[in-house]
């Protein structure tokens, strides 16, 4: 299935690269492009597309936005992903994203954009139904913070340990190596995270996102 594309981003130079980016992706095709809010929500009324690249601040305000637009496309059009581009690492922007409902939703910051096969992969994965979470963001917002409160206050303090690694990034194995355990003992861990936190239902990709969003805001 070839995903169709509509891009907001106010920056003529960023727009030129990223359509670059599209294509040379075989599975992925631009189906239009916007300079502002209003401009795309036209767009994405008008060409009907399965993934929403969008800036976080565009005019006319210049402040978030990205985050009304995922809002505003959740409304019209639950089904159709949203990948955020930013140049900021602050939580109440992840969290406004995120933090309502994570499939079909990637924050990434632009930075990253450089990385073109990063780029088309979290729009890959959000046509599909997954989430992204640039581990970069994570990193910079987790400051090894450990005050326990509400749903957190149920994980024990190798738990705690465990998701405070998961929300900077780190795979399985990276955790075991990091806290000296096994890769069985952090697998049997991060499932009594996603019990504790009432996430046994979800996708594993949405579980380790959703606990990873949950540590990140109610930790202070």
């Amino acid at each position: 299935m070839t995903v169709r594309v509509v891009l907001a981003e106010d920056d003529v130079l960023v727009r030129q690269g990223i359509a670059s980016a599209l294509a040379n992706a075989e599975d992925l095709t631009l189906v239009a492009s916007a300079g502002d809010f209003d401009a795309a929500l036209l767009a994405i009324a008008s060409s009907d597309p399965h993934v929403v690249v969008t800036d976080i601040k565009m005019p006319p305000t210049m402040t978030d936005e990205g985050i009304r637009l995922a809002a505003e496309i959740e409304r019209r059009s639950p089904g159709t992903g949203v990948v955020v581009l930013s140049q900021y690492d602050d939580p109440d922007y992840v969290l406004s994203l995120l933090g309502a409902g994570t499939k079909g939703r990637a924050y990434l910051l632009k930075e990253r954009v450089s990385d073109v096969e990063e780029l088309c992969r979290a729009i890959r994965t959000v046509a599909q139904g997954g989430s992204v979470l640039d581990p970069q963001v994570v990193d910079r917002l987790v400051q090894a913070r450990t005050r326990p409160t509400s749903s957190l206050q149920r994980l024990t303090a190798r738990e705690t340990e465990v998701l405070a690694a998961m929300a900077r990034g780190l795979g399985n194995g990276a955790i075991a190596d990091e806290l000296s355990v096994g890769v069985r003992a952090v697998e049997k861990h991060i499932n009594a995270i996603f019990l504790k936190l009432g996430l046994s239902e979800e996708t594993a990709v949405h579980k380790r996102v959703v606990a990873v969003v949950t540590f990140l805001s109610e930790v202070g």
